[in-house]
């Protein structure tokens, strides 16, 4: 990677962190825009990847690129994706640790074909076998029904996913991939009602119309024409010339059998209920109730849902309330009628589309996650607050672990944390999600409380508990200036990417209202919460790594960089923010042997070769280069500098060595090896003119080094050859006396002796294994043995404490007394003898008997008597004698013999 710091002033800097002006915002979109020019749509803010989406097909991609990533340093390499997934991948192999790749960004920035290539790298790069590669073409074939389901057209983006997916993959000890499974958030389910001016419905729907058989749609009750479904038309652009919906409609077919879904036709009916729910149509009767005017798409409503027609047409125009313990059923008008249809058709097919996750979870491996990045439109509802709000707790945690990360690998060098003062966005947090004072539980409990709940009341409520948070305000709580730009239905959130507006028109409450009403244990915003908590425990749990996708225009062309859309994102992203947390303490890090081993030659001391530690040899390097003492630090493993600038010093020397060394290598060629050759075919020095002669200077440098390439490779063989010669005729003459023919091999063998004797020699004084020796070591290998036994013997006794030395002193002396004597003696020589058992000089028998024991027991002044058992007994006889003794008699008493007086 600093190989590309050298023309950083035409391509930038490969990572923001080694910006020498990193607060400036523009110093950090110039580097962009330097690197997008040169089709570098990648770089990095440490080991987080930012990519700019380049709106055309690049040349790196290949499986040549996949191969120069695979277990490659991820500094070793330029900035890509591959670096990325492959780092992951190694980490998780070789540390153990559960990994995950988030990957962010608004529509059209490319956050799903980043997604795309990471699966299909490790589809290519990871162990194979017949059932990995099964697993493999399901993980890659999932992709399409997913998309086909889950993604739409929309102004920015003509395939841009409207749901974020959490994808689980599961490894194998040997690296390979065999499970896996998927947690998808917040589809936008408003989309199946509702488009806006340009934009479609997701995928499938007109795919089916488009691609569906003849047989099918007829059993299905559809026609091929999407301008007769309401809910295709809102957006009026059914058909799009960029965008194939039959060739994609085979892509699904084909993907759905490959994963396991056979018999689709019941998944597809349910697609085609929510077509013919779009087309039911209401009048009023006389009273001003809901009555369904369109019975025939009830009929086909309810075969194809199976349900009974006349239940359903009830739950279409009819709504039932629970109070104390009493249903209540009361009829709808027909706006209360169209949000219930609607409500229904968004609920029908949200959760199909779970459904259908949790079928893929079964039979395919995934891994990674494609969330949503910020949204502000101009006109913000439900599903932008819940997009924000996840990129609010994204952004929580993304700062967290990032300094986390920083924190943790400062503390393992051995090198004093700074702490760093950044936003802390917890406090916006706790006021979407906030329980009892949060937005969401205030929108939960204005759809569950009895009586009609509106828009205006959800506001008022809003303006009521939050009113005095520095990040709310509205058209009631703001100033005259901020009060002209704030309708009076409209609430505004101050997120750390900036100010959004949202409405609460028509899109929070009547529709929240009308799910809850229709499924009671259905509140989304609450769902949507409790699955957001979820993920951020997933995610906490694993190490991360993050990919930042951005888009260069609106337009989707390729080179044109719009600065202003840039500068957007780079504020919604979080990089700046990011990148100042990056750099709080030391740009540069790497380890020793990494830094000694690119920029040695600087050092007369470290150049050619450094024999000793590398910690010692870096050392030298920057006294040499003359770093000063606040440039850089020393840790356990790598070196820290603090400054850009004192890299790209260290990276200018280095290039001006080697044009030193190419200088001199070029005049050494030109004189010894060119001129000879100009000579010889009578050309001169004038008449070569600088292009002819670099071409000579480039041809005499190439056959000088492939000469020595040769050569080098022949002594190789040269040696090989006389090695294997002089061990098999070493081999023939082993039996014979030492000669130049088996000298070779009896020196190998000897040697491979001492070198297993030194790995496998005995452990201690009672292990006594020894290697079996050649014939011609075996009275050598005897003494070696002996030093080896007697080295263990000198180095136990050494460790021997007075405590100890006086136990075995004892251990000797009842050896001798005892051994052969006394039948229990092995088993008593492991006890320790206790020493508060010796307190008299003088052999002492105290007996203390109880006082009704006098019938199992008699004592006499030389003997004890006793009752073993039934009939029998044994009998203790004390005397004198010359040395202590305790042995059984030849009469079997048990004799004790004392050297004292008698007491």
């Amino acid at each position: 990677m600093e190989s590309a710091l050298t023309a950083r002033d035409r391509v930038g800097v490969q990572d923001f962190v080694l910006l020498e002006n990193f607060t400036s915002e523009a110093a950090f979109i110039e580097n962009l825009r330097k690197r997008f020019k040169e089709n570098l749509i990648y770089t990095y803010i440490g080991s987080v990847l930012v990519s700019v989406n380049p709106y055309k097909e690049l040349e790196i991609y290949s499986k040549q690129n996949m191969e120069r990533y695979r277990g490659v340093s991820f500094y070793e390499v330029s900035p890509h994706l591959y670096a990325i997934a492959d780092n992951s991948y190694r980490s998780l192999r070789m540390e153990r640790k559960d990994q995950c790749i988030l990957i962010s960004g608004e529509s059209g920035a490319g956050k799903t074909e980043a997604t795309k290539k990471i699966l299909q790298y490790y589809a290519v790069t990871c162990p194979a076998s017949q059932q990995v590669e099964t697993v493999k073409d399901r993980l890659l074939q999932s992709n399409p029904v997913l998309e086909a389901f889950g993604n739409a057209k929309t102004l920015r983006n003509d395939n841009s996913s409207r749901f974020g997916k959490y994808m689980d993959v599961q490894f194998d000890y040997r690296g390979a991939p065999v499970g896996g499974h998927i947690l998808n958030y917040l589809l936008e389910k408003s989309r199946v009602v509702h488009q806006n001016h340009g934009e479609r419905n997701f995928h499938i729907f007109y795919q089916l119309l488009e691609g569906g058989e003849e047989d099918l749609l007829r059993r299905l009750g559809l026609e091929k024409n999407p301008q007769q479904y309401h809910y295709l038309v809102k957006g009026h652009c059914a058909r799009v010339s960029s965008i194939n919906d039959k060739n994609d409609w085979k892509i699904v077919r084909r993907a759905l059998s490959i994963i396991s879904f056979n018999d689709n036709e019941d998944l597809l009916s349910i697609v085609a209920s929510v077509l013919h729910l779009g087309n039911v149509q209401f009048a009023a009767d006389e009273q001003g109730n809901a009555q369904v005017t369109t019975e025939n798409q009830i009929k086909y409503l309810a075969r194809l849902l199976a349900v009974e027609g006349s239940v359903l047409r009830d739950a279409l125009i009819h709504k039932k309330i629970i109070a104390k313990g009493e249903e209540l059923i009361s009829p709808l008008n027909l706006e209360q009628a169209a949000y219930a249809r609607d409500a229904l058709a968004k609920a029908i097919y949200g959760r199909t589309f779970s459904w259908l996750v949790n079928k893929v979870n079964n039979t395919t491996v995934l891994g990674l996650l494609d969330i949503y990045g910020f949204e502000v439109f101009q006109h913000n509802s439900f599903e932008q607050f819940c997009i924000n709000y996840c990129n609010e707790k994204l952004q929580q945690l993304f700062i967290e672990l990032t300094l986390k990360s920083e924190q943790e690998e400062y503390e393992s060098e051995g090198i004093a944390w700074e702490p760093v003062q950044y936003f802390n966005n917890k406090i916006i947090c706790d006021l979407v999600e906030e329980k009892f004072k949060g937005i969401i539980s205030i929108l939960d409990e204005e759809c569950l409380r009895p009586g009609d709940a509106t828009d205006t009341t959800f506001l008022e409520k809003l303006e009521e508990t939050v009113k005095n948070h520095p990040h709310f305000l509205t058209h009631k709580l703001a100033d005259q200036k901020t009060r002209k730009s704030l309708g009076r239905e409209e609430f505004r959130l101050l997120h750390y990417a900036g100010e959004v507006t949202y409405s609460v028109a028509g899109k929070c409450v009547h529709h929240l209202n009308s799910l809850s009403l229709l499924f009671p244990s259905f509140i989304p915003s609450t769902q949507f919460k409790n699955s957001l908590s979820k993920l951020m425990e997933i995610l906490m749990s694993k190490e991360p790594s993050y990919i930042r996708c951005m888009k260069p225009n609106d337009a989707k062309q390729a080179d044109r960089f719009d600065e202003v859309l840039i500068r957007h994102q780079v504020k919604y992203l979080g990089l700046m923010e990011n990148l100042r947390v990056r750099r709080a303490g030391f740009a540069y890090r790497r380890k020793y042997e990494v830094f000694l081993q690119r920029y040695k030659s600087l050092c007369p001391e470290t150049w050619p070769t450094w024999d000793g530690r590398p910690h010692d040899g870096v050392a030298v390097l920057v006294k040499h280069l003359g770093y000063k003492q606040e440039e850089y630090k020393m840790g356990r493993t790598k070196i820290f500098i603090r400054f850009p600038k004192t890299l790209f010093a260290t990276e200018d020397a280095l290039e001006v060595r080697k044009l030193l060394v190419f200088c001199f290598f070029s005049e050494y060629i030109l004189k010894h090896c060119l001129l000879p050759v100009l000579c010889e075919v009578n050309i001169g020095m004038k008449e070569l003119t600088l292009c002819k002669m670099f071409v000579f200077l480039a041809i005499a440098i190439q056959s000088w080094w492939r000469g020595t390439l040769g050569r080098r490779k022949a002594a190789k063989k040269k040696w090989a050859v006389e090695t294997i010669r002089r061990f098999i005729k070493g081999f023939i003459y082993r039996n014979h006396p030492r000669c130049p023919e088996n000298e070779y091999f009896l020196d190998y063998i000897r040697f491979s002796f001492l070198m297993n004797l030194k790995r496998n020699l005995p452990k201690n004084v009672l292990d006594k294994s020894w290697p079996t020796p050649p014939p011609s070591l075996c009275e050598a290998s005897q003494l070696l043995r002996q030093l080896c036994m007697q080295n263990m013997v000198w180095t136990y006794c050494k460790r021997i404490s007075p405590e100890w030395k006086q136990q075995l002193e004892q251990k000797v002396i009842a050896s001798e007394i005892f051994k052969g004597k006394k039948d229990n003696y092995p088993q008593s020589v492991p006890r320790l003898f206790i020493n508060t058992r010796l307190g008299d000089s003088r052999p002492r028998v105290e007996l203390h008997t109880h006082p009704h024991s006098s019938s199992l027991l008699s004592v006499s002044r030389c003997s004890i008597k006793f009752t073993v058992g039934q009939g029998k007994e044994g009998i203790i006889d004390f005397i004198s004698g010359s040395e202590l003794l305790i042995a059984k008699a030849k009469n079997g008493h048990l004799t004790v013999v004392s050297t004292g007086q008698e007491q």
